[in-house]
């Protein structure tokens, strides 16, 4: 076949482009590495964290060690290095996620701190944090670890920040797991709703934001009362979904008499309100809702000012969750577009599941589990906020550079 020379021309000019796109998508990734993982203090740690990273950007299907390691390198050792790195190698998940914290924040996200709840099922009982869990998504009792993340809103994305791993007696009570899982002394049982306001603690320090919104589901949580408790201590408003057997009081009346807050708010006549939706969206939601207090709060002289209860008319027999919220004088449209936001952490938690590794941590100790961890959280948080389209490509070479 003949060859004109524009065809050649052609050629060389998308050679070069396509070299230029990985170049640019390296030096990108380069950048974004050395910033999320300058806190590390050795340069042989920064290099595997840059490796394990690039692993998870590049490498298909399950993210196995051995897979990360063959998608970066043909060297045979680097799938022992990668391991020793993560779940070995001493250096600090609070300041990598920190370094994480600002990389988002430097992308103006939205005034709410969304949080959200990570089930990653387990076979056997080794790993660390392993227990007997009751998933109300799936109405399934699972074996698994719990971990409760931090995630910020940027447009209709939300991102990881911050995680915790639920700790259950069967483990902080027994010596022997504890010394094998290399659990620290300061990690103790906490209940979920003493994690939650662990994680608005660190969000707080690191972000130095008063005004941002909490938004969490707690229909599970029987003692979510020391939740709302602690974020009204803190001063921190708050989108939450709540148990609908909580115990409520109507407000405005002299003498009220505590109610379920499922009986109460359904006693209400619904009202229509246009929710924004992620792209720009809205819909024409019916809301029932109610100003009440809790039954704490109604001790005294002056009674703390009313929360809003409200939820969805949704189709029959599909109860919809129960939210209160302490922004009770803002509009209905504007508390229903934050609650609608836990449906992003829900996708983003999903997303990090399928594409990112989150089930794939093969480890069992707890500085291990938090490594991965932020391991994945930076792979996910650099894939969605800079939307590249350009493959990584694999490193064909003997070592990793």
């Amino acid at each position: 076949m003949h060859t004109t020379q524009a065809d050649t021309s052609s050629t060389s000019r998308d050679a070069t482009h396509a070299s230029n796109a990985t170049y640019a998508v390296n030096s990108s990734l380069d950048h974004f590495s050395s910033t999320i993982f300058r806190s590390l203090r050795r340069a042989d740690q920064r290099k595997w964290a840059h490796a394990y990273l690039k692993g998870l950007l590049v490498t298909s299907g399950k993210k196995s060690v051995r897979r990360l390691a063959a998608a970066v390198s043909r060297d045979p050792s680097v799938a022992q290095s990668l391991r020793q790195f993560v779940s070995l190698s001493p250096w600090d998940f609070a300041e990598v996620m920190e370094e994480l914290t600002h990389w988002v924040t430097g992308h103006r996200p939205k005034p709410v701190w969304s949080l959200g709840r990570a089930v990653l099922p387990k076979r056997g009982d080794r790993s660390v944090g392993v227990h007997r869990y009751f998933d109300l998504t799936s109405g399934r009792t699972l074996n698994c670890q719990l971990g409760l993340g931090s995630f910020l809103c940027v447009g209709n994305a939300q991102f990881p920040v911050d995680w915790c791993l639920h700790l259950s007696t069967t483990w902080t009570q027994d010596a022997e797991r504890r010394r094998d899982a290399r659990i620290p002394d300061s990690e103790q049982y906490r209940p979920l709703w003493a994690h939650t306001l662990r994680l608005v603690d660190r969000l707080s320090a690191r972000t130095e934001s008063t005004s941002s919104v909490v938004l969490v589901d707690m229909s599970d949580e029987p003692d979510v009362g020391y939740l709302l408790q602690g974020l009204a201590r803190r001063r921190r408003d708050f989108v939450v979904a709540v148990p609908p057997h909580l115990s409520v009081l109507p407000a405005g009346e002299s003498t009220p008499a505590p109610v379920s807050a499922r009986v109460l708010v359904s006693a209400q006549s619904p009202e229509s309100a246009v929710v924004p939706l992620p792209g720009g969206k809205q819909r024409i939601a019916l809301v029932q809702t109610s100003l009440v207090r809790l039954a704490g709060d109604c001790q005294g002289r002056s009674p703390a000012p009313p929360y809003r209860l409200f939820t969805h008319v949704g189709p029959a027999r599909t109860p919809s969750p129960m939210w209160l919220t302490s922004l009770a004088h803002d509009s209905l449209a504007e508390v229903g577009s934050i609650a609608a936001l836990r449906a992003g952490t829900t996708d983003a938690i999903g997303s990090m599941e399928q594409d990112f590794g989150l089930l794939d941590f093969e480890g069992r100790s707890f500085p291990g589990w938090y490594h991965h961890m932020a391991l994945v959280s930076a792979a996910y948080t650099y894939r969605r906020l800079h939307g590249l389209t350009a493959a990584l490509p694999r490193d064909t070479t003997h070592r990793v550079t």
